[in-house]
């Protein structure tokens, strides 16, 4: 069975499918989004590294970043405006790694 992701609310709802049974809205076949890779990282891990460790970048070596890593590792995480949005970002869902890929809660 296909599968399409709602342009509005970002459900999975059957590729045949008219109205989303989410939310109502009427999908559009052509413009339904893909659904966001996600990386292979693990978000908590991510995260606790952020934590205890983001002013050093270790985190982002983790998520394969390595120049941004390199930069965090030289200024102590941005002197620490770095790792603060980082962790934030984490936080919400919305860090990507190197790929591009999502690193977030499975």
């Amino acid at each position: 069975m296909s599968e399409i992701y709602c342009k509005e609310c970002g459900k999975q709802v059957a590729a045949e499918a008219t109205v989303c049974p989410f939310c109502g809205v009427e999908l559009n076949q052509e413009a339904a989004p893909a659904a966001p890779e996600r990386s292979d990282r693990d978000w908590l891990t991510t995260f606790l590294l952020c934590w205890f460790l983001g002013n050093f970048g270790v985190h982002s070596f983790y998520a394969k970043k390595t120049g941004i890593g390199v930069a965090q590792l030289l200024t102590c995480g941005g002197c620490g405006i770095w790792t603060l949005i980082d962790w934030v970002t984490i936080l919400l869902g919305k860090y990507q790694d190197g790929e591009g890929k999502l690193v977030s809660r499975k």
